[in-house]
């Protein structure tokens, strides 16, 4: 694993309605890492992944991704929200939603080509799901969504992933899958940066770790990083409930 960074987050500050949400956050992320975030309810940690990448204002700091502006290599970065932020109500197949991830690879009016679609087929079966591609995403399960979103990542094909609580309460089949797909990527070369909720699976899942509240309270390996004292200085005791030691 290379110890370059590919992802520089400096003095990243944010605000709801004049409410401080972050203060002068400093982030390095680690190229081919699979770096988790963690941090008590409030903490801003979706905020923290919406502000790095143009999603919310921000009211000073910057984001560089691979040395540039997140604009310059967005078709690089594939990005999935929480799945309660979605609308899965939208009138749309499992198959059109997976698309979605080759549009930034077509250019301006381009519909996608036979190619595309076959390479959105592929993603799907990647993750199990062939037999689901014209259906509503509206009559999928709530693993199975989570299921089609990294599949759309998987078409796009991207070289560093940002992922919002993909785990949280899908079953074991579907975590398994992510995972599978995260593990495989980092073969290949590529970063994730994912907001993650159970600690009880950081160590095995996961090679670095951020972790925040309002402010960066420690970041680095894993290894390091991931102690008692440092959820004590998050507040994160009370949230969780464990007795972590490394």
């Amino acid at each position: 694993m290379s110890n370059k960074t590919i992802i520089e987050v400096e003095d990243l500050t944010m605000a709801y309605s004049d409410q401080p949400v972050l203060w002068d956050n400093d982030v390095s992320i680690v190229e081919n890492s699979k770096t988790a975030i963690i941090g008590p309810n409030g903490a801003g940690k979706s905020t923290f992944l919406k502000g790095i990448l143009g999603l919310l204002p921000t009211l000073s700091g910057s984001a560089h991704f691979m040395g540039k502006a997140y604009k310059e290599v967005q078709a690089e970065i594939a990005y999935i929200p929480q799945s309660s932020e979605v609308n899965w109500d939208f009138p749309t197949t499992a198959l059109d939603v997976v698309l979605m991830g080759r549009y930034v690879h077509l250019g301006w009016i381009k519909r996608p080509s036979q190619k595309d679609k076959k390479i959105a087929e592929q993603a799907l079966a990647q993750i199990g799901m062939s037999e689901f591609k014209n259906r509503q995403i509206s009559q999928l399960s709530g693993g199975q969504k989570q299921r089609v979103f990294i599949a759309r990542a998987i078409a796009q094909d991207a070289n560093i992933y940002i992922m919002d609580e993909p785990l949280a309460g899908v079953d074991k089949n579907t975590e398994s899958i992510i995972m599978d797909f995260l593990n495989e990527s980092q073969k290949q070369g590529k970063t994730s940066v994912v907001v993650h909720h159970d600690l009880n699976t950081l160590a095995e899942y996961f090679d670095h770790l951020v972790i925040i509240n309002k402010r960066i309270v420690a970041q680095g390996k894993m290894t390091k990083v991931l102690t008692q004292e440092n959820l004590e200085n998050a507040n994160m005791n009370g949230d969780y409930g464990l007795d972590v030691s490394v």
